[in-house]
């Protein structure tokens, strides 16, 4: 049998199976939303053929595709006649709730007709009935909140321990704008600035040269005393939210020497705690261009 863990997302509109989809993403499930049910055992044969690459897939697949949810049970019976095997993931909840999601999102249920939201649940209700009763995985998520339904996919569906959140840190200059993905924004341009040094205003914060600038200053040793506490402080409560992914941003003047220097640092901080850390330095490169191409 194709070695494909598969999954199929279904239920009541306003459920929450677009949350449910992206922590399946999160945990290394590769997904489709609103896949037209006859294209369902052909998207597995696809993922069969990957070699390996795709080991788990999800698909959503509701209401939404109107005529075509019909023939839902006729691709499953493809799936199983192929020789996939597949657990069906059903969201639900109850009608107060649904229809005061609705209230709050402004957006119309997919069967609301003239007839009102009331009305377009209990149809709905009807028509997926017997996909609910086919269900290996029933999630009531009216009593949910965000986080705990994310805890609930997780804990049906990865393998193991959960994934730990991958941590970017960036490195920027305040005077080519601020990052706009930045959950926490660190401003090191109170620290003594080696752009004033003539033999370090042409090289950047990676080198020894400039880190070594930055660090011996009394200031610089007790601010990453505070920025590292302050960061193994709040990082377990992050992931515990549910975040998969924080990005920390370094900004000083011009992103060349002080901010590159600091998130280098504090990237190599991260990664020992055990977290996937990535560091980027956004503007030392045209900083650094910018210098040469000035004095030349």
């Amino acid at each position: 049998m194709p070695d494909v863990r598969f999954v199929i997302i279904t239920g009541l509109s306003g459920a929450g199976k677009s949350t449910a989809m992206r922590v399946l993403e999160d945990i290394g499930f590769f997904c489709v939303d609103n896949l037209p049910p006859a294209l369902i055992p052909k998207f597995a044969e696809l993922c069969a053929q990957t070699d390996g690459r795709i080991t788990k897939a999800a698909v959503v697949c509701d209401i939404r595709s109107g005529g075509f949810f019909d023939s839902l049970f006729c691709a499953l019976s493809d799936l199983e006649r192929g020789g996939f095997s597949y657990e069906i993931l059903f969201l639900e909840a109850t009608d107060e709730v649904l229809v005061r999601r609705y209230k709050e999102s402004r957006r119309r249920h997919p069967l609301d007709g003239d007839a009102g939201t009331l009305e377009a649940i209990a149809l709905e209700r009807q028509k997926l009935s017997e996909l609910r009763g086919s269900a290996r995985h029933i999630v009531d998520t009216s009593h949910m909140n965000l986080h705990e339904l994310r805890d609930e996919i997780v804990s049906l569906f990865s393998e193991g321990q959960r994934p730990r959140m991958r941590v970017h840190v960036m490195s920027f200059g305040f005077k080519r704008g601020l990052p706009l993905d930045a959950d926490l924004v660190f401003d090191v341009r109170f620290l003594p600035n080696p752009y004033y040094v003539d033999s370090l205003r042409p090289i950047d914060g990676t080198d020894p040269r400039v880190r070594d600038y930055v660090f011996k200053w009394p200031v610089t040793q007790r601010f990453l005393e505070i920025l590292t506490e302050f960061i193994e402080f709040h990082l377990p409560h992050f992931e515990n939210e549910g975040r998969s992914l924080l990005n920390i941003a370094i900004g000083c003047t011009g992103g060349q020497h002080r901010s590159v220097a600091i998130a280098d640092y504090l990237g190599e901080q991260i990664t020992n705690l055990g977290y996937t850390v990535r560091t980027i330095h956004r503007d030392a490169m045209a900083a650094t261009a910018a210098y040469q191409g000035a004095s030349s």
